[in-house]
């Protein structure tokens, strides 16, 4: 029997979670470590699950599977393709920086306050959710995928009610009450899209008579399971809502701004550069999968909701006062391209779409993190509040300022490449829709600029005279996510060669081949 390393990557951090929430309240710095130490040994593990993937191998490696709920066809089934593994990775890279950048989110309030925060939960929490994410970017099993794909909602919940950011301009109990708006929003919305999946998930059970994902393609593939066009594209639409208000795609988004607002910058990070990546993943490897007929048929609407979430998102963060609302509705913009490339049908869409879910993890956690030890600094999330800050604090704004290019796709940096393959893919096979994608880009620009003028440049406000460089846990979170953002702009390669080979197969699961070219090129 081979060793299940997926499984284990997954249960390291749930063990890792179990053990620091068992440290002595007393022990808050040891809680801390610990975490840190399960973190950075998961990654460990995520490595090595990214060495032994060969991407010209089978689809799915690495495979286990056991009987689990034998009368239900239910079995506990993980495999990883290329487009898992480079998540994975990217899941097992951010949760270090995530809990070295919150090393103090979930101190005491005040100084010898006898208020209490709940420091060991915080960090088991972040651990919870990790496990959660990996193992829905490994279940092979439909039934397996939805229970952790509803369960990482319980974690989420309480990181955002129960840990929110501290600056607000109201006071804590202004702050508390938003709090709990945001988390029982973001709680309710994917309950309801988690629900609707549920009763797609029976359904596809019925028809099907079994979980497997595999199983069930290759029947699909064969012939030998033949579904009504009607059922599908019913299934289908229960499966796209679930994934949509995951990702979110509009209008089914609404939800983000608040969580992200009133979230501390690492689980804002979380959120958006971890969790909902669930969403656009599982619209890769179910919804194309499963149903591609229905998804074929579902495309030229989903592209105009993508379009719309680019432009409508890029314009709204233009007009924010709030610098996580900012970076919360341009992340809205960059999950329309995602959701365009996957759905473009192309295969330089899809594989711009992958490396987007990935660079784009990667340069909203560098901005976002940077955001947060600014807002720390001030005590504010009002980018009014701010002016000057490059003259007193040069290496926070500069690298504030590298994920604010990065964000907004500037050549040279990682998601230059990835924004560039999807508008490619999509304009092969739908010019109109290409076309007018491109004003996010021009939006983007004008966001991030703005946002760094009016918050770096100009005179040195009062408030941030006295206000410190970046310290040295905070450089060790940042200057990985910078040298990344470089090199992947530089040299992508390492990451589409292993996920290309997975866009080949899920381009030929919906029988769709890239547009030929209307000029052959010169000889």
């Amino acid at each position: 029997m081979s060793f299940p390393l997926l499984t284990v990557t997954a249960a390291l951090p749930a063990v890792g979670a179990i053990a620091t929430a068992a440290v002595p309240a007393a022990k808050r710095t040891a809680a801390k470590w610990l975490a840190l130490l399960f973190s950075l040994a998961t990654l460990v593990l995520a490595i090595t699950v990214l060495v032994r993937f060969d991407p010209d191998g089978d689809r799915y490696q690495l495979t286990e599977s056991h009987a689990w709920i034998a009368d239900f066809g239910v079995r506990y089934e993980l495999g990883v393709d290329g487009i898992a593994v480079a998540l994975i990775a990217l899941t097992a890279l951010l949760i270090p920086f995530i809990i070295l950048a919150g090393w103090h989110d979930a101190d005491p309030l005040e100084t010898g306050s006898k208020r209490w925060r709940p420091t060991q939960g915080f960090f088991a929490l972040i651990l919870a959710v990790e496990a959660m994410v990996i193992l829905s970017f490994e279940a092979t099993d439909v039934f397996l995928f939805y229970i952790f794909f509803e369960a990482m909602l319980i974690p989420m919940y309480f990181l955002i009610g129960g840990f929110g950011d501290r600056a607000h301009e109201h006071g804590e109990k202004a702050a508390a009450t938003q709090r709990s708006y945001a988390a029982v929003k973001f709680l309710l919305y994917n309950l309801v899209g988690g629900l609707i999946m549920l009763a797609a998930v029976i359904g596809l059970y019925v028809v099907a008579g079994n979980f497997s994902l595999t199983e069930i393609a290759e029947a699909r593939a064969n012939g030998s399971l033949d579904m009504a066009t009607s059922t599908e594209r019913w299934l289908f639409l229960g499966f796209f809502f679930a994934f949509a208000v995951k990702a979110p795609l509009w209008p089914l988004h609404t939800w983000l701004p608040n969580a992200m607002q009133e979230s501390t910058a690492p689980v804002a990070v979380l959120i958006t550069a971890v969790v909902d990546k669930v969403g656009t993943f599982a619209m890769l490897r179910f919804c194309l999968q499963l149903f591609p007929e229905a998804s074929k048929w579902a495309t030229p609407a989903i592209l105009v909701l993508a379009l719309i979430s680019i432009i409508y998102g890029a314009l709204l963060a233009v007009g924010q006062r709030d610098i996580k609302r900012l970076i919360a509705y341009a992340s809205i913009s960059h999950f329309g391209f995602i959701i365009m490339g996957i759905f473009a049908m192309t295969s330089q869409g899809q594989s711009g779409a992958t490396l987007y879910m990935v660079n784009h993890g990667i340069s909203t956690a560098a901005l976002m993190l940077v955001a947060g030890f600014l807002i720390s600094r001030r005590g504010s999330r009002l980018i009014a509040d701010y002016g000057g800050v490059q003259k007193v604090a040069p290496v926070l704004a500069g690298t504030f300022l590298i994920g604010g290019l990065a964000t907004l796709s500037l050549p040279g940096l990682a998601p230059f490449v990835s924004e560039f393959l999807v508008l490619v893919g999509t304009f092969a096979r739908y010019p109109v829709i290409g076309i007018i994608a491109t004003f996010g880009i021009v939006l983007a620009a004008l966001y991030t600029l703005v946002l760094y003028q009016r918050t770096m440049t100009g005179p040195v406000k009062p408030e941030v005279a006295a206000m410190p460089d970046l310290r040295v846990r905070e450089l060790v979170v940042v200057a990985p996510l910078v040298v990344l953002l470089i090199f992947l702009g530089v040299y992508p390669k390492p990451v589409t060669d292993i996920v290309n080979p997975a866009v080949k197969q899920t381009m030929s699961d919906v029988q769709k081949k890239d547009p030929q070219p209307e000029v052959e090129a010169a000889k």
